[in-house]
């Protein structure tokens, strides 16, 4: 075999052992990937609503403070297309666990005039905070949006949802946080 042969031989190797390794990350849906975080203490995070207060200013929301009660974090953005179609489904989430489950949505590298507007578009049903320099986000090791985390009344993260949420899947997992009260 000339040295041109060998060479295109090696070359043609690699490139079917580079293609078989990428098709095989094809198999496994990124949705499915388990998140290090699940049954692990929630990451604290005190961050400020976009919505004012009576007095004018924002409230802040501290997660370690909301022990006792489960907790829904919802990450999302205005430009994120998952994020608009999961929106109503929070808003009827929020509302039928209203005075048992406190949902939060914490907005990921968006402008608080495009947060303000979108939802004055889409529905207001429970907090919006900021996370101004994405530090909560970064604790919650999100790369993307939407995800949402089920924080337990200990503080616990019991579950992790990437991409919209579904109502029954995220209902049943609350109902039985709360032992079949809500």
């Amino acid at each position: 075999m000339s040295r041109g042969g060998v060479i295109l031989s090696v070359g043609l190797a690699c490139v079917v052992g580079l293609v078989a390794v990428l098709a095989s990350g094809f198999q496994h849906d990124p949705h499915e990937v388990a998140s290090p975080l699940v049954n692990k203490p929630a990451p604290d995070f005190t961050l400020s609503t976009i919505e004012l207060n009576a007095a004018g200013g924002a409230d802040t929301v501290r997660l370690s403070g909301q022990r006792g009660t489960p907790v829904v974090v919802n990450f999302w953005a205005t430009w994120c297309v998952p994020c608009q179609q999961e929106h109503q489904t929070l808003l009827a989430l929020a509302a039928r666990f209203r005075g048992t489950v406190r949902f939060y949505g914490v907005v990921y590298q968006d402008k608080p005039e495009a947060i303000d507007a979108w939802l004055n578009k889409r529905g207001r049903g429970y907090p919006t905070l900021i996370d101004a320099g994405s530090q909560a986000a970064i604790a919650f090791g999100v790369y993307g949006v939407p995800e949402t985390f089920v924080i337990d009344q200990s503080g616990i993260i019991r579950e992790k949802s990437t991409g919209g949420v579904n109502f029954q899947q995220l209902s049943g997992v609350l109902d039985e946080l709360l032992g079949g009260r809500g």
